[in-house]
């Protein structure tokens, strides 16, 4: 299974999605391989939660792969009334600046 569908598996396991996309990103960087994404998620869940609360959320459903396959991670957490007032654009991700945990 690609890393890609493993990021989407889990969290939409693991929350109600509206909307989820899960963007791999690793071309844009310096090493290709799959180790940049960019993941948008819409979710009533995240009714009346700080983005800070909903970050934490999907960091914790991916904390295996944060901490052994990913080195970059954008996360884009809306409510369905976020994301429609939108129009359902999310933000570019920033260049990456290189190097890598993996480079040591």
């Amino acid at each position: 299974m690609s890393m890609q569908s493993q990021i989407y598996d889990k969290i939409a396991e693991a929350v109600a999605c509206k909307h989820l996309n899960v963007i791999n990103e690793s071309h844009m960087h310096s090493r290709g391989e799959a180790s940049h994404f960019k993941v948008i998620v819409v979710s009533e869940q995240f009714i009346g939660q700080r983005l800070l609360q909903r970050h934490r959320k999907i960091n914790e459903v991916l904390k295996d792969e944060l901490q052994n396959h990913i080195h970059a991670l954008a996360i884009h957490a809306y409510t369905p009334e976020e994301f429609s007032d939108k129009e359902g654009q999310t933000p570019e991700s920033p260049k990456c600046l290189g190097g890598s945990k993996f480079d040591s």
